[in-house]
This record gives structure tokens, C-alpha cells and sequence, in this order.
């Protein structure tokens, strides 16, 4: 393999190219090549069948397909000789001429043809069978595929990549050089794929000062965006400032004055918590207001489809559970399952061994026993898969209950809601803020809603800790259950967890199912995390350390962090192998 190579020839055959990306497998015939034509990969956006081409990229060998060119840029050398010049014009490039009106453009101009067509496409018309009509349509056409390379080449050359070209030239065509130029931090928030890094990039090449209002805003949104990635659906104006001057080197009293103006403009969201300045996105902001109304609207709607358990007799009911079940509901148990059936909204929470599934069963068996639909649904497919488990009913993940879409649209929502009289959320603690608005938003009027969850489990990967908020809220109806179940009680995982939650440290004698192994410096932690996984477990449980272990880390970086231990586990589980392709994922 080898890399910055250069490579000439003339475009023989498309075999694929996506719209969206620009990618494309193409065929390529150079001087050196002969008759033999060479695969090229890559975006080639404006590229057509005829074109000499100047590739910029690398050699590389696919597994399957053998030794390709991956393109990284390319630019069009337009042909200077009567043959080379008449089949790039009747290759198809330009509507309106075909091989044959080719031929007679070029035996009319010669090697003038692509000068005319250039500058001076009036005179086509001197070319029997051309009329103005027709003249008018290949200028047009022209005029397009010169607007498409002058585009990649000014992108090109300010250091964006082809790929990315191609998305910026699809979002913005022929205005593309002007909103580079003037705006080039509305890429990172118009154009999938590009970040503030990258926008940062271009602003740079294109001379964006570095202390330009424009970038520190942009930094701004940025500095947000990752607190989000971080679970925080805003950050104090205080920490906003702090954290954005790191990131962009510029002074504190820029960055509040653009803060204000960002305010002002609508861009950002300010709102005051605790006497403090809370600084949200624009999305983050309408869905905690959104989600906050909707849910009361929900609790209050005076239409309830549950309204037979408004006056049903409690101790037959509870009766028919024991019989069908087998098993008594405690006093918590038994709270809960009123609670969901009565109240519009509820939560269920608890920990471990606390009987959370057990009574979402008795909820959902009551329910159908009034002929109620009942959804379940849960943030995860393994999640809904265990949920679908205990209850006996078929589970969905949230994704797929509301069918959402790539682009975040759903096809259920308040104008098209769910058709269920109960829907059950469970392991609601990884519900985050814009997931969750979108659910509670397809909630029909007058149907309940129950989140069901362990709030002191990992929270959400996305912006906000729903269930936390929800069991803080004093509107909301809720249920903890406490009593851990004897069969529970037996388990090290529980009674420690319960331990912890407590304070207390883990009790490690007489466990069956938990084990703590002590270690300090983090490349001993790494070696004893692989000798657990790859040895221990396998040997002493019978698990498959590839299929049914998982590690978490809580960390990224470091010896024992996630790159290292994902690297270490790798060369444990599955070592490389000479003559296996391997491909490579983040």
C-alpha cells in the first residue's frame, strides 16, 4: 500500500455513486493501463464518463475486489486534442450532445470547441442541425458542471476534503463558495457530518480572525454540545465562559459580551436557576419545557381510558393476582399497582431485588384483564427483550415503538398518538430529555403513563437524567419500593448494591456472584481485567467472554482505560491472524 500518489486518466465507466456522500466506484483508463481499466474509489462529485481526470489519494488492495486507487481529490484536465476533445463532449457530459453532434461541433472548431462553448456558445448555432434553442440548453448545462468544479476546487483548496466538499456542495450548491467564505461556522450546524473543529478549520484558511464574534459564538454552541455529550442539558452561564475561553484561547469579557449578544439573538436560551444563569441549546430548551407541560396535561387530562379501575374492588382484584401468579404482593407492591391504574402518570422505582418486574407484570395482567392496550417499550433492545421476558408480552424498544426516523422525526407524536390505554417505560432511568419529550408527546390524551426504574443506575448517554427529575417532581405520582425479596437477598450483586447506596462498604464473604479484586497501579488493573475475562469467568462460570461479559471502564484514557483495555481484551478474545483482513471501528 502506498500513500500520496498520483494518478491520470480518462473516466471510463460509473459503476456506483451515491447522491448523498458523493462516493463513487468508477473505472479509469490511463495511458499506462491500455485496454486494462483500473478501479478508483471515492467522492467524485461532478465527475463524469469521459473526463481526463488528475487524482489525488493512494493505492490501496481491497480483500476482495484487489488493487484499487482511493481517490482523496481530483481535478478535471479538460482534453486538447480534436479525438480527446469529441468524446468528451459526446460522453454525455452535456445535455443536448450526443456522439454524433459532437462529432460535428468538433470538425466545425477543431480544438477551439471547448473555448466556444466557454466563451462565446452563441456561435453553436453555426453548426448544421444546433439552433438557439438547443445552443441555449448546452450553455445552460455547461454552465452547471463548471459551477459544480469550480465549487470542489475552491474547497479543495482550503483544505476541505472531497467527501466533505460534497456535502457542503449539497446543502448549499452554488452558494457554497459564499457561505464559506462569509459564515463558515454555519457548517457545523447545517451540515451533517461537520463539527466546530472542522468549521474551525476552514474559518482559518478562508481568514476568519481568531478572535472573530462569529467564531466565539460558534465556540459557544460548541462548548454546549459537548456538555450535552456529557449528560448536562445546560451549563451555568459562569462555567460556560470558563470552559469556552479554554477551548477557543480567547479573553473571558469577549466571550460573556458574545454570550449576551447570543442571548439577544435568540441563539441560545437563558434562564435563571437558583439565582443562577442557566445556559441552554435552542433543542434542549423546548424539550424540557415541552416535556414538563405535556406530562402535566397528561396527569390532569379529564378523559381517562382507565377509568374502570376508578372504582374496582382492590381485594378481588388483588385476589385474582395471587391466584394467577402464585405469589403475594407486599404492601409496596400492591401501592404501585393502584397507583399506575388510577394515576394518569406514575413512577415505579426501586433497587435491585426490590420486585420492580414482578409487580409491572401484576400491572399489565390487571390491565388486559379489562381489555386495556397495553405497550411495553424500554430505552434498549436487550432491555425490551428482558422486559418482554417477565411479563409475558411482546416489548419494543422506545426507537422503534414511536418509528423514528434518521433525521429525529417520528411517525407517532401528538398529532398521530400511540394506540395504547397504558404504556410501561421500563429501565427509565436511560431515558434522556429529547427521547423522552418525544414519548410522553405520543402519549394519547387520557391514556397512563408509567416509567419504571432504578434512578441510582448509570444514568442516560444522552442530555438530562429524566427519572431523577421526575421522582424530584412534586406533581408527579410515585411509588419506591425498599423490600428486597428473599430469593434477591441472596444475591451478592443486590445486597450490595443496596450496601453501597447506603453508604456502607461491599460484604465480600459467602459471595457466589461477587467478587472484588483489590489492585492499584492501572497497568496491574489492565492485566488482572484481561485474566478475569479471558480466564476466570469462562472457567469457573461458563460464560463466553465475547458473547456474554461485558466491561465498563470508568475512564477513556490511561492503562486502564477503555482504549486500552478495549486493545488488551481484543489481543486476548480475538488475536489477529495472518492473511484475515481486519477492519477497524472508532
Amino acid at each position: 500500500m502506498t500513500s500520496g500518489a498520483s494518478l491520470q486518466g480518462v473516466l471510463e465507466r460509473i459503476t456506483f455513486q451515491s447522491e448523498e456522500s458523493g462516493y463513487t466506484i468508477a473505472r479509469l483508463a490511463t495511458e499506462r493501463s491500455g485496454s486494462d481499466l483500473l478501479t478508483v474509489v471515492g467522492p467524485l462529485l461532478g465527475a463524469q464518463v469521459g473526463e481526463s481526470l488528475q487524482l489525488e489519494g493512494r493505492w490501496m488492495s481491497h480483500p476482495r475486489y484487489g488493487r484499487q486507487f482511493e481517490v482523496w481529490s481530483y481535478q478535471t484536465v479538460l482534453p486538447a486534442t480534436i479525438q480527446g476533445i469529441q468524446r468528451y463532449l459526446g460522453s454525455g457530459l452535456i445535455k443536448g450532445i450526443g456522439p454524433k453532434m459532437a462529432e460535428r461541433i468538433v470538425t466545425h472548431f477543431g480544438t477551439d470547441t471547448l473555448d466556444i462553448i466557454e466563451h462565446n456558445p452563441e456561435k453553436l448555432v453555426e453548426v448544421p442541425g444546433l439552433g438557439p434553442k438547443r445552443t441555449k440548453m448546452i450553455a445552460k448545462a455547461w454552465d452547471e458542471q463548471k459551477i459544480i468544479k469550480e465549487v470542489m476546487i475552491f474547497l479543495q483548496g482550503v483544505g476541505v476534503s472531497t467527501s466533505i466538499a460534497v456535502r457542503i456542495f449539497k446543502s448549499y450548491g452554488e452558494r457554497s463558495v459564499q457561505v464559506v467564505r462569509a459564515e463558515p461556522y454555519r457548517l457545523a450546524d447545517e451540515v451533517w457530518g461537520i463539527g466546530f473543529k472542522t468549521a474551525d478549520t476552514i474559518a482559518q484558511a478562508v481568514g476568519i480572525p481568531h478572535d472573530s464574534p462569529q467564531r466565539v459564538k460558534a465556540g459557544l454552541r460548541y462548548t454546549l454540545s459537548q456538555a450535552a455529550d456529557d449528560g448536562h442539558c445546560y451549563l451555568p452561564a459562569p462555567n460556560l465562559v470558563a470552559d469556552a475561553v479554554k477551548i477557543l484561547d480567547v479573553p473571558a469579557d469577549l466571550v460573556a459580551s458574545c454570550l449576551a449578544e447570543s442571548v439577544t439573538a435568540e441563539e441560545v436560551v437563558q434562564e435563571h436557576l437558583n439565582g443562577v444563569p442557566a445556559i441552554y441549546l435552542l433543542p434542549f430548551h423546548r424539550a424540557e419545557v415541552s416535556l414538563a407541560a405535556t406530562l402535566l396535561n397528561l396527569l390532569h387530562n379529564g378523559h381517562d381510558r382507565l377509568g374502570a379501575f376508578a372504582e374496582v374492588d382492590w381485594a378481588r382484584a388483588e385476589s385474582w393476582l395471587q391466584e394467577r401468579t402464585g405469589a403475594d404482593l407486599a404492601a409496596e407492591q400492591r401501592q404501585a399497582v393502584r397507583l399506575a391504574l388510577t394515576q394518569k402518570v406514575a413512577v415505579l422505582t426501586g433497587g435491585p431485588g426490590c420486585g420492580k418486574s414482578f409487580t409491572v407484570r401484576s400491572i399489565v395482567a390487571l390491565a388486559r384483564a379489562k381489555r386495556a392496550r397495553v405497550t411495553l417499550a424500554a430505552p434498549t433492545g436487550r432491555a425490551a427483550k428482558r422486559l418482554a421476558e417477565l411479563t409475558g408480552h411482546e416489548a419494543t424498544t422506545v426507537h422503534r415503538l414511536l418509528q423514528l426516523r434518521p433525521g429525529g422525526e417520528a411517525t407517532f407524536d401528538r398529532d398521530n398518538p400511540l394506540e395504547a390505554d397504558l404504556v410501561v417505560v421500563d429501565e427509565a432511568s436511560m431515558l434522556d430529555l429529547l427521547l423522552a419529550n418525544k414519548l410522553v408527546k405520543a402519549v394519547a390524551p387520557g391514556a397512563h403513563l408509567l416509567f419504571v426504574g432504578d434512578v441510582d443506575q448509570l444514568p442516560s448517554v444522552g442530555a438530562g437524567e429524566v427519572l431523577k427529575d421526575l421522582l424530584a417532581a412534586e406533581d408527579i405520582p410515585r411509588v419506591r419500593l425498599t423490600q428486597v425479596f428473599r430469593q434477591a437477598a441472596e444475591s451478592g450483586v443486590v445486597v450490595n448494591a443496596h450496601r453501597v447506596n447506603s453508604g456502607h462498604h461491599p460484604v465480600l464473604e459467602g459471595m457466589k456472584d461477587f467478587f472484588l479484586f483489590p489492585a492499584e497501579e492501572p497497568e496491574e488493573i489492565a492485566q488482572l481485567t484481561v485474566d478475569v475475562v479471558a480466564r476466570r469467568i469462562p472457567r469457573k462460570f461458563g460464560l463466553n467472554p465475547r458473547r456474554d461479559v461485558q466491561v465498563l471502564a470508568p475512564m477513556h484514557r490511561g492503562a486502564a482505560g477503555a482504549g486500552a483495555l478495549n486493545l488488551a481484551l481484543q489481543e486476548a478474545l480475538t488475536p489477529a491472524r495472518e492473511g484475515m483482513p481486519e477492519r477497524r471501528y472508532g
